[in-house]
Parts: C-alpha cells; sequence; structure tokens
C-alpha cells in the first residue's frame, strides 16, 4: 500500500541529515550576532557587504571544481523571482526584526517558514500532506507559540518587528516553493552563488540610499571581522546547504527541517544578551524535536 506521507521516510538520504546539522548549528548561532554588527553599519551596508563576500566566495569554490557558472535561460525567471522573495526580502526583513526585537524571538518569527511552505504547498501545488507530517507541523506551530507566548509584551512595543520577522519567514517559504516548481537543476553551490550576488545590486543600492550622512565610516576591526564571519560561514556555507537540501526533500518536509534552528538562536541569545530561557523554551525544544522526528526518522516497521 502507499504512503500517504509526501515522499517515504526511506528514501531520506543521510546527506540530508548532515546538511541539516550544518544549517542548525551554523544559522542558530548567527541570529545574535546581528545586533552587535548592526551597532556600527547600517542593515543595507551589513547586508549588502555580506551577501557579495558570501556570493564571490562560492562562484570561486564551483569554478575551483570544474562546474559550470551558467544558468540556462530559461530559468532565469525562475531564479530571479526566488532571490526577490528569499534572499532579498528575508536579508532585510530579518535583520530589522533582530535589530527591533529579542534575535531569537526574532528568529522563531522567521523559522515559521515551514508553516506557510506548507501551507503553501498544500494549497497552491496539491502536495498532499500525511498524517506524520502534519502532526510535526501541529508540534512545530506549538513550539511558535510556547517561544511567542512570553515575549507578547515585547511583540506589543514593536509591531514592525513582529511583521517583518512574519514577512522573512513567508518571503522565505515562497522562494523555497518557487524553486523546487521551477526545478532549476543547477548545482546548490552555483544556484546559492548566484543568488547571494546578485541579491548584492539592490541591497547595495538601498545601503547608498538610505544611509544617513555621516555614515560612511570606517567600522572596527571587530565589527568587519563578524561581517566576514556571517558572510562566509551562515551565508554562503548555510545557503548552500539549504539549497541541496531543497533539491533533496519535499518543500514541507525541507522547510520543517530547519525547525530547530531557532531553538539554537533561542540558546544562543540567552547566553549573549541574557534573553529568556525557562521552562516555556525547553517545552518549546521538546516540541521541535519530536516534530523533527516525525518528519525525518522512518517509522518503526511491525
Amino acid at each position: 500500500m502507499a504512503s500517504n506521507d509526501p515522499v517515504p521516510h526511506a528514501r531520506i538520504p543521510p546527506r540530508a541529515l548532515w546538511l541539516l546539522a550544518i544549517i542548525t548549528l551554523v544559522w542558530g548561532t548567527n541570529w545574535s550576532l546581528f545586533p552587535l554588527v548592526v551597532r556600527e553599519v547600517s542593515v543595507w551596508t551589513f547586508r549588502a557587504v555580506g551577501v557579495f563576500i558570501a556570493g564571490i566566495t562560492l562562484l570561486a569554490v564551483a569554478r575551483s571544481r570544474g562546474l559550470s557558472l551558467d544558468i540556462p535561460r530559461k530559468h532565469w525567471a525562475t531564479v530571479g523571482l526566488a532571490t526577490a522573495c528569499y534572499l532579498l526580502l528575508w536579508n532585510i526583513a530579518s535583520t530589522y526584526a533582530a535589530i527591533m526585537i529579542p534575535s531569537g524571538q526574532a528568529a522563531v518569527l522567521g523559522f515559521t517558514m515551514p508553516l506557510w511552505a506548507a501551507l503553501i504547498s498544500w494549497a497552491v501545488l496539491g502536495e498532499k500532506l500525511g498524517p506524520r507530517l502534519l502532526l510535526a507541523l501541529a508540534l512545530g506551530a506549538a513550539a511558535v507559540g510556547l517561544l511567542a507566548w512570553r515575549s507578547l509584551g515585547v511583540y506589543a512595543q514593536a509591531p514592525l518587528g513582529v511583521a517583518l520577522g512574519l514577512l522573512a519567514g513567508i518571503g522565505w517559504a515562497v522562494g523555497t516553493l518557487i524553486l523546487k516548481r521551477g526545478n532549476v537543476g543547477v548545482h546548490p553551490l552555483v544556484l546559492s552563488g548566484w543568488q547571494l550576488l546578485v541579491t548584492a545590486v539592490p541591497t547595495a543600492v538601498g545601503a547608498w540610499w538610505l544611509a544617513p550622512a555621516g555614515a560612511w565610516v570606517m567600522p572596527s576591526w571587530f565589527t568587519i571581522a563578524l561581517i566576514v564571519y556571517i558572510a562566509l560561514v551562515p551565508m554562503a556555507i548555510g545557503n548552500a546547504a539549504w539549497f541541496a537540501i531543497v533539491g533533496l526533500l519535499p518543500a514541507s518536509v525541507a522547510g520543517l527541517s530547519a525547525i530547530l534552528v531557532p531553538v539554537v538562536a533561542m540558546v544562543v541569545g540567552a547566553l549573549l544578551h541574557g534573553e529568556p530561557l525557562g521552562p516555556t523554551q525547553w517545552a518549546a525544544m521538546a516540541c521541535c524535536a519530536a516534530a523533527l522526528r516525525l518528519a525525518l526518522v522512518p517509522p518503526a516497521r511491525a
């Protein structure tokens, strides 16, 4: 009898689990660094420099491996639209959210992406959601609710930060689904490299246009080091791993696979910035772990 899950669990490759571990680590530790960077540079400047370095690095690595850097002309529109929804919208909205509300809470809102991806996959793409995946999504939603509940007062004081956090998650979901439906078939290093490099153009324009008078000053070496780290590790390595996961898993499962990232962000935010970390947060972590097990671990056979 055929399974009503979108893809049998037995077909989830071990490589996807390793990539998930990389994403969880590098993205989860990334959020708490945003407030440190934007003390000296604008959000737009930070993102413009970061995506440019990350894009150039990935394309250089791809070339050194003998990969073609070409994207077929027929896929340009798909890649461009996905880039605008995911990388451009995500990078700007998520960074502003992380400086308006606690970074861990901003990560929680941004990583509502799996819920949006599953809903859009079901409503627009006709992707079937089996019982295990539906339960996993419910646990993911419960985790988001638990993490958000204790910060309702913060959200009420900074509604724009909340809106931008949710907008980032929706943009990420839409961009991922566009790529999934477009079936671009380009190596993840090349695809992520070009997307990051293309994103650098509008963000650089935004940095130049929105920069206040006297804003163009050299930041400290500490801030420069943070920008370079974020560009090379979370942006370059993280995005390459993410696009590889998108090619390996269904959109709804791929989105759910990243649900542990805000948990790591909460822990790091508590350590670096004294953000809340108590029973509510630990209960949310348990929900996330259960959701991941349902989505990625095959059920026991009788």
